[in-house]
Formats: C-alpha cells, structure tokens, sequence
C-alpha cells in the first residue's frame, strides 16, 4: 500500500502518459507504461532514437517516479533508413562540428544503424557529450559509448573535497543528502533526491569534478525527502 502523500503507481502511469502525450517529440500512441512501485517501464515503438530517449525524460519529470526501464524499440520508418556508410559520414561530420567533443581521439563503428563509440576523452563530461551530440543524426537506432578516460585519476581527498564544494554550489538543496566515496578515479554517489531534475544537477556536478575517471550513480529520488 502507498504511504500517505505518495502517489499511487495508477496515478504515476496516468501522469506518464499525460507527460508523453505533451511531449511533441514523441508519439504516445506507440508507447505502453507500466508502473510498479514507483519504476516506470516503457514499452513499444518510436520512430528515432532521439525520440526514445525523450520518452524516458519524459517519465522521468512526473513527480513520484523512481525509476525508468527503457524497452521501447526504434523502428525507423522508410524515409529515414540509410545504409551505414552514411550514418558513419554523418556521425562524424557531428563529432566535427561539435566544438566541445575531442572528434580526433574518437573512432565509431555503425552497425545496422547501431553506432558504436570508442577512443578516448579527458573528461567524464567529454565522454557524455559524443554521445549527446550524435544522438539526433538520421538512421541511428541506438549508442554504446566505449570511450575510455585518459586524464590521471587525482588523489581521492581532493577529488572529493572539490565534488563536495561543488555541490554546495549547483545542488545546495541536496547536498547535504548525498554521499560520496572516490577510489582510483571513480566516484560512487548515493542518497536521494526529490526529482529527476536535482539528480542531473548532482551527475552535471561530479562529471566536471578534476580527475573523475567514472561515475557510479546510485542516487535514488524520493519525492518527500
């Protein structure tokens, strides 16, 4: 039974589905929404990979959700099918024009429209943004980011003075909730949030962290934290 001033998980899918019929990027009525103490599964069909991916933000900014299982498929309609070589030209001349991505150190792979990202990156955040760039290029249907970290991992004490400084920065409201443990580079966040807004504030924080090499992101959002 749901604690009081908690939202049922009917009231949770009904509000998802709201969410994504608001969403012009997507087309809810290729969507199915399960929920199950608070964890939303989306299943069906979209028509890209950007709009899969907004599907799930989506679900993520109704208050109340825990957590996402992503199982949408992408179907690409006829218009939007082209062969790999092409992908591959237009991933990169992405990579290339996106000032923020080291495109040089990056290599890709296509595979049925599957793209595949490896090299290397400096930062957590470099990392990330390969990925976001390509996201929205014709034909993807999906991404695996396989880019390595090469920058030195710095000494734990001061990588996790300075992610701590920096929460009290961007995330005042949840900094004194989260908890944070480094070791070689990898910084492991735990504790809860109210939304999925304040857990991308708290990973936009760590990615930028010097010497952050990975994140594990165990952050949990509860709404009545």
């Amino acid at each position: 039974m749901a604690a009081i001033g908690l939202k049922s998980d009917a009231q949770i899918q009904l509000q998802v589905l709201d969410e994504l019929r608001w969403d012009t990027r997507v087309d809810a009525a290729g969507i199915g929404v399960a929920v199950d103490g608070g964890v939303v599964a989306l299943t069906g069909q979209v028509d890209s990979y950007a709009a899969r991916l907004a599907a799930q933000e989506a679900a993520h900014r109704v208050a109340g959700v825990l957590d996402v299982a992503n199982d949408i498929r992408v179907e690409l309609p006829g218009s939007h099918v082209r062969s790999d070589t092409d992908i591959a030209h237009a991933v990169r001349t992405t990579l290339l024009w996106d000032i923020v991505v080291p495109e040089e150190r990056i290599r890709t792979t296509v595979t049925d429209g599957w793209v595949t990202l490896e090299g290397t990156a400096a930062t957590w955040n470099q990392r990330e943004d390969a990925e976001r760039a390509i996201r929205h290029v014709t034909g993807v249907r999906g991404v695996t980011n396989m880019i390595a970290l090469t920058g030195p991992a710095a000494d734990s004490t001061t990588v996790q003075r300075a992610l701590e400084d920096a929460l009290v920065r961007r995330a005042e409201r949840e900094a004194d909730r989260i908890r944070v443990r480094v070791h070689d580079g990898t910084v492991t966040l735990s504790g809860y949030v109210r939304t999925y807004a304040e857990k991308r504030a708290v990973l936009g924080a760590a990615g930028h962290a010097p010497g952050v090499l990975d994140i594990v992101d165990q952050i949990r959002i509860e709404p009545l934290v």
